[in-house]
């Protein structure tokens, strides 16, 4: 597993890592959540062996960052912010060079650069510069890196940064695959990324966690979850429908969207109101073009618990 305990990061009087604990089973995929100067990044790179905590610990797979180094980054595969890579080697070239630093020989090195050059669609660019290559081909490059020696451990610090729709899907689809029997952890702002792959998230907001749940359980501790969101045919009939939705007993309050004359009818304290809705919108002969249940924003849970 990863295991932290108080894991701590100052740079003089900044405290940018404070006291931060938990813990990372196989099977597990984590999203690390957190604005701009959180943490996330520092608490990754403390992960991976780049920067030295000043307090507290952190192992992977039972070994010790700090104290045995060369095992914990073995067993480690890891894609920085940025993906830095050796420019002016091509892409053959480097992922030959870190196959030799995993120690990849005979056939297993072979079947596992064939992999990566495969799932990550790279045959097109092997004798291609690095420092040539489009973002989205350069973040392709930087993900092989980390996963060339099939590790246990995966931490990636926004692994779809710069890619297309199409390619996000791709290394989606690839997370998840290796997500049965791996300990993935995603350092992300891009909450879909969330939604799409965790199975877990933790937030973390000056330096400290401030909520550690499912994606469904942060979902639940949004003001709109349990909301239901009506899209009405004809947008005459929007000023009715608004008074008619505020009257009922378990809504709170009423959001309205000239543009796409729409409606949000949010629930009091969180309570199932979808019957209701539905009841009233059949009395009051509303026509629809669309009415649905939402589960919760966690972008209005991020901004809430982040603020």
């Amino acid at each position: 597993m990863i295991n932290t305990d108080r894991l701590t990061k100052r740079y003089d009087s900044l405290t940018a890592v404070d006291a931060v604990s938990f813990q990372v089973n196989p099977g597990e995929v984590l999203g690390f959540l957190g604005p701009n100067g959180a943490g996330k990044t520092t608490t990754m790179r403390m992960l991976a062996g780049f920067v030295t905590p000043t307090a507290g610990s952190a192992s992977i797979c039972g070994h010790d960052v700090v104290e045995a180094p060369l095992a914990a980054k073995a067993a480690l595969g890891y894609l920085p912010e940025g993906a830095p890579l050796y420019g002016e080697m091509s892409v053959q070239a480097f992922l030959d060079f870190v196959a030799d630093l995993r120690a990849l020989e005979g056939e297993r090195r072979r079947t596992r650069l064939r992999h990566v050059i495969e799932h990550l669609q790279l045959q097109s660019v092997l004798a291609q510069s690095i420092d040539t290559l489009s973002k989205g081909f350069r973040r392709r490059v930087g993900l092989a890196q980390a996963i060339v020696h099939d590790p246990p451990v995966l931490i990636l610090d926004e692994p779809t940064d710069g890619l297309d729709p199409n390619q996000k899907h791709e290394v989606r689809t690839l997370i998840a695959a290796m997500a049965r029997d791996k300990i993935i952890v995603i350092s992300t702002h891009i909450l879909e990324e969330v939604e799409a792959l965790c199975t877990r998230a933790i937030i973390i907001a000056r330096g400290r966690i401030v909520a550690d749940d499912t994606p469904a359980g942060l979902a639940a501790r949004s003001r709109y979850h349990n909301a239901v969101s009506v899209q009405l045919k004809e947008p005459a009939q929007l000023s009715a429908a608004r008074r008619a939705l505020e009257g009922l007993a378990d809504v709170a309050a009423v959001e309205v969207s000239e543009r796409d004359a729409r409606l949000t009818a949010l629930p009091r304290a969180g309570n199932p109101i979808l019957p209701a809705v539905s009841e009233l919108a059949a009395r009051q002969g509303l026509a629809l073009q669309e009415l649905h249940l939402e589960s919760g924003r966690l972008d209005e849970v991020f901004r809430t618990i982040t603020a």
